[in-house]
């Protein structure tokens, strides 16, 4: 599923998110999963990823009964911090608690496409850095592909 796009919501009193529909109409039980992870990522954001998605993308990763101590450390935390959730009949998430309070995420948010994944932005924060992010963007996509290139 490519995610794409943005929308501002809010974190309700009951901590529900709704997923917006340009979103959910794209929504296949059968190919999605019926459930979403949901990860507090440590820049301030959450990312939410499709139940198959992310078992896929965790899937890619080597494993090992004896895994060195970093890569012990990150997978309790990044693992220890997801947390699935199931949407409700009307596309809302609870999000967790635990995220909310983590991160100081405020109740006005927006909802972005990021090509596997959603990610829920504080909406104040997410305005002001808006014409940055516009900016450095070429930059960004010169550099990540000098690192995609094979080096001589």
């Amino acid at each position: 599923m490519l995610f794409t796009g943005h929308s501002e919501h809010t974190i309700d009193a009951k901590q529900r998110l709704a997923i917006p529909a340009k979103y959910r109409n794209q929504w296949d039980v059968e190919r999605d999963g019926s459930a979403w992870y949901c990860v507090p990522w440590p820049t301030g954001h959450l990312r939410l990823f499709t139940e198959t998605t992310f078992q896929q993308l965790a899937n890619q990763a080597e494993s090992s009964l004896t895994p060195g101590e970093e890569e012990a450390d990150l997978e309790s935390d990044f693992y220890g911090f997801a947390e699935r959730i199931e949407p409700d009949s009307a596309g809302r998430i609870n999000v967790p608690n635990s995220h909310i309070e983590l991160l100081g995420l405020p109740q006005e948010v927006v909802i972005v496409g990021a090509r596997t994944r959603l990610e829920v932005h504080p909406r104040e924060r997410w305005k002001e850095a808006a014409a940055e992010r516009f900016r450095r963007l070429p930059d960004l996509v010169r550099r990540i592909e000098n690192k995609r290139r094979p080096s001589s």
